[in-house]
């Protein structure tokens, strides 16, 4: 039995640490950030003294409701048109192929340098459809824009720019929402993303760190897609795995947080865990692939391998959330027989910092987005423990995507439904690329939601109160996360 015990309190103690190590580096990366914007004057501004030739790649999938609003857009990007190549790159199987084949015809017959590539095999899902259109484009500079994003038509103005030496290899704007208000989902996921597409990525950039491709709304140095390998299908996140193999090779990467690219937020529960699938399995997938070459490079400092591992490894705290809610009931009860391990569990109080560095990180995204620092205070208090209660109920779904990743299971790219969604403003309910089924683990997050209300009457019951803020926010978490799932499948 004490074998038992010993063997929970360290595998809780070792996942504990991990949350802990991460939560530690997403602060360095907030006084990065901090430190960044307070030294940064003003900037003067540029113009561009000669054009390029650039290819926007616009790679499509069954986008029914949204590619004719992308072309639309991407036509209207202030950019001389004899230096301009437009390349839809459709592996569609449904009507999307003739929307794209009229858009396409007119904006042709408009003058219009754009191109209506379509495969029928799918073969690499994304990252083959970007590799085929690599192979024939015209352009030396690479803008990509997923099928949910509205780029503005100042995009290549603002990021062409910024290729001021020969070394810099990609471009990445920040993320802007279109539907941030939509409803209950899109303001947690807004939440979330404003962070990273903040404090994290100018965090990373402003130190010098490895930062990555978010997929979209980004240019490239088509000679250094080329130099690193080129787009490769192995993972489910193409993006991270071609940013880690080009900066491995020497390319830079340059941050606009000046520069907002709109794009459309998952207004469904499924299609909200179709996206995290892939982003989290992904991760994983890039870990195995990449981890292992980052810790052998003699050209990578010390300190820049070390936010690298945490970056590569950041769906994991997914696991440690999940398992270390799972032995938090039996912990409670090893924690009022066991006296004698009294000096352990006052030591893990400890690891109750990574709220605290946790909730700095998520203010200064707040902040930043508010000049009334009591409204934006206000708008952090009521958002912050919702997110992250929510995040936590997510950890079931994203650890399970997490074993896969690591374990090799390999699986089909699955796009997140779009819905053509503006601020408030259409409905989903009829969209046909959602699934109306209850994924069988829908239970089981139901079953956990009942299992932490279980344990929250069990720390009453033993008068230990410690694990239940933590107990609290995972049953609310898990109960969301159900509860949103059986809703949006059978809306």
């Amino acid at each position: 039995m004490l074998i038992l015990v010993w063997a929970i309190i360290i595998i809780y103690g070792v996942l504990s640490c991990f949350i802990f190590l991460y939560s530690l580096t997403q602060l360095t990366l907030t006084l990065n950030y901090r430190k960044a914007n307070k030294n940064k004057g003003a900037q003067p501004l540029k113009k561009l003294d000669k054009f390029p030739m650039v290819t926007i790649q616009l790679p499509i999938f069954n986008e029914q409701y949204v590619s004719e609003r992308l072309i639309d857009a991407t036509a209207k990007i202030d950019y001389p048109k004899d230096k301009l190549e437009i390349q839809v790159l459709d592996d569609s199987t449904d009507e999307t192929f003739e929307l794209i084949a009229n858009k396409v015809g007119a904006l042709q017959q408009d003058g219009f340098n754009i191109k209506h590539i379509h495969r029928v095999n799918r073969q690499g899902y994304k990252a083959g459809a970007l590799s085929a259109g690599l192979a024939i484009c015209e352009g030396d500079y690479v803008a990509i824009f997923d099928a949910d994003f509205i780029p503005s038509q100042s995009f290549l103005m603002d990021s062409l720019i910024h290729f001021t030496q020969n070394k810099i290899g990609l471009v990445q704007t920040k993320w802007l929402h279109l539907n941030k208000n939509y409803n209950f989902l899109t303001r947690m996921q807004a939440f979330g993303l404003d962070a990273h597409f903040t404090v994290e990525q100018g965090g990373r950039n402003a130190a010098g760190h490895f930062i990555n491709f978010n997929g979209t709304a980004g240019v490239w140095r088509k000679e250094c897609i080329n130099d690193a390998g080129g787009w490769e299908s192995d993972t489910l996140t193409e993006d991270l795995d071609l940013s880690y193999r080009a900066q491995l090779k020497g390319w830079e990467f340059k941050y606009l947080e000046g520069v907002g690219s709109p794009a459309e937020l998952p207004a469904a529960m499924n299609a909200l865990k179709t996206q995290q699938y892939r982003w989290n399995k992904g991760a994983a997938e890039c870990a195995v692939k990449n981890l292992d070459k980052v810790i052998k490079s003699k050209d990578v400092s010390n300190s820049t391998k070390v936010y690298a591992i945490f970056h590569l490894m950041n769906s994991f705290v997914f696991v440690c959330i999940l398992l270390t809610g799972l032995l938090s009931g039996p912990l409670m009860y090893i924690k009022s027989i066991y006296f004698e391990f009294g000096y352990l569990f006052q030591l893990a109080a400890f690891f109750s910092l990574s709220f605290v560095f946790l909730a700095f990180f998520y203010w200064t995204s707040t902040a930043m987005n508010y000049e009334n620092k009591t409204k934006g205070f206000l708008k952090f208090i009521g958002s912050f423990p919702i997110f992250l209660s929510v995040y936590m109920g997510l950890s079931l779904h994203n650890a399970l995507a997490v074993f896969e990743g690591y374990a090799g299971k390999k699986s089909p790219f699955v796009r997140t439904p779009k819905f053509n969604l503006i601020k408030n403003d259409g409905v989903w309910k009829n969209n046909k690329y959602i699934s109306r089924k209850i994924n069988p683990l829908t239970y089981v997050e139901l079953f956990l939601s009942l299992y932490f209300i279980a344990a929250i009457g069990i720390g009453v019951y033993l008068g230990d109160s410690g694990l239940m803020p933590f107990h609290l926010m995972l049953a609310f978490g898990f109960g969301v996360i159900a509860f949103f799932s059986v809703v949006h499948a059978k809306r």
